[in-house]
């Protein structure tokens, strides 16, 4: 018998784990048009693919965290949640989005996908491998940052949607942008 085959160290489960950036949809990485139902609505933020890009390349995998409570509301159908993802995903270019998990769930019903709670996160993490200590949330609403925080990544929060307010923010930084927040982490990264 081979020793070294006995004694060789096995890889633990954290060594397969792959970090991760989050990424909020509607306000982050396109302009927020309420309850987007038509993919002609879809307006990419300038320097979004690039910046993803740059995450990607330094080893992140890029999943959008998503409520769509248009869906629970009855404003939008899933046929045309799902023609506007494809539009965002097409736009965005290919293999740079690792997965997309959205909430049709509207506020005030008891729900443990919608953000600020952390489901969704969590089931992404499961099924994609993802270290959340190694990881971060991007996203442009206070719900994004809390969202992040309950499932113990680190939050950037961006002044692109609606409520560019971020004073008194929980996030653990503030970036103007999506590109901005990506040179966060990607400088980071590199430390």
């Amino acid at each position: 018998m081979n020793l070294s085959q006995v004694f060789e160290r096995n890889p633990s489960v954290a060594d397969k784990l792959f970090p991760a950036v989050f990424v909020d949809r509607d306000g982050t990485i396109m302009q927020d048009a309420d309850y987007c139902s038509d993919p002609k609505q879809v307006q990419i933020f300038p320097g979004v693919p690039e910046a993803l890009g740059r995450l990607k390349a330094v080893g992140f995998k890029l999943i959008i965290i998503t409520n769509q409570s248009g869906i629970g509301r009855g404003l939008i159908t899933m046929e045309q949640y799902r023609a506007v993802e494809e539009k965002v995903l097409r736009q965005l270019g290919p293999d740079l989005i690792e997965a997309t998990y959205f909430c049709p769930d509207v506020p005030g019903q008891h729900s443990s996908c919608r953000k600020p709670a952390p489901g969704m996160i969590l089931q992404a993490s499961r099924e994609h491998q993802i270290d959340r200590s190694r990881s971060f949330f991007i996203g442009d609403k206070e719900i994004d940052a809390e969202c992040g925080r309950n499932a113990s990544a680190r939050t950037i929060r961006v002044q692109t949607g609606f409520d560019r307010d971020t004073s008194g923010t929980i996030a653990d930084w503030v970036a103007p942008d999506l590109a901005a927040a990506a040179k966060i982490i990607v400088d980071l990264a590199n430390e």
